[in-house]
């Protein structure tokens, strides 16, 4: 069966039990992934080794380079949309968290966790409107460095979200979304993947599909990739 329309299939599954069309954009994180909240409890110990990343040199290539499925958002401008692996589908990247090794063991305590990594937008990187490719997801963002001065906006189903630095949002990247992005400094962000939270027989389809399929398909595909770039420039 092709890929593509396995993936569809699934997603009008999940749909039953999300919302369909009415499903929300964007969630109570102490309501509906309480676990989160003790990252976002986090942030004074993951912004200081994120801190400590960038001042040693850390290399954080494009995001395509790492996915390639990623190149037509990730790639639309000549500026950088860089990315720091830490774990993908269950597959850590052991060079990379052993430079931030506080954050990892709070990622590490988040049940159903797909996926973490830092994402880094350059002065003035926008990302074109997107829609995140399945439904058994909903990804959390914790700001970790924001732009003072016209800080970026996500845009999501029509519906504006400004980043503020320590604070985090839970929300459905299935939506149509795009990052207009204006700022003269750095956004980073910690994003993390967890499982949609769904009744027992979706949540066991879902499960079996992202920690055995999704797992030894994409996410070896794309650790694999991840682990060809050297942590520090200067090692």
């Amino acid at each position: 069966m092709d890929y593509h329309v396995f993936k569809a299939m699934l997603n009008r599954y999940y749909a039953r039990y999300a919302g369909g069309d009415q499903r929300p954009v964007f969630f109570d994180i102490n309501a509906t992934y309480p676990s989160l909240a003790d990252v976002t409890r986090g942030f004074p110990v993951i912004r200081q080794e994120f801190d400590q990343l960038i001042e040693r040199g850390a290399y954080l290539p494009a995001y395509h380079e790492v996915d390639a499925g990623e190149r037509a958002i990730s790639a639309a401008t000549a500026k950088n949309w860089g990315v720091f692996m830490l774990d993908i589908l269950g597959h850590k990247l052991m060079a990379n968290r052993a430079l931030c090794p506080r954050t990892c063991a709070i990622l590490d305590q988040i049940p159903n966790m797909l996926q973490a990594f830092f994402s880094v937008l350059d002065p003035g990187k926008s990302i074109p409107e997107h829609e995140g490719p399945y439904l058994g997801y909903l990804r959390y963002h914790l700001a970790l460095r924001v732009p003072a001065e016209r800080p970026p906006t996500l845009w999501l189903s029509g519906r504006p979200y400004v980043w503020k630095t320590g604070e985090a949002v839970l929300f459905d990247d299935s939506w149509p979304h795009s990052v207009e992005n204006h700022s003269h400094e750095m956004r980073a962000v910690l994003i993390v993947d967890v499982l949609r939270p769904m009744p027992f027989l979706p949540s066991l389809v879902n499960s079996a599909t992202t920690k055995l399929l999704a797992r030894h398909t994409y996410g070896r595909k794309v650790a694999d990739r991840a682990r060809q770039f050297t942590p520090l420039k200067a090692a």
